[in-house]
């Protein structure tokens, strides 16, 4: 999450001009790759 978070600042910053639309889109792509990752991880009989 926190790398989606850095990712979304840096999108927020750039593209919209206001961080606080960014963080919000970066905390969704983090969790969103976590997600997938854990899932992953889960299928392939890892501990998580």
């Amino acid at each position: 999450m926190s790398v989606g978070m850095s990712i979304g600042v840096m999108f927020g910053l750039t593209i919209f001009d206001n961080i606080a639309l960014g963080l919000p889109i970066g905390m969704c792509m983090g969790i969103a790759i976590g997600s997938g990752l854990d899932a992953d991880a889960k299928k392939n009989g890892k501990t998580i």
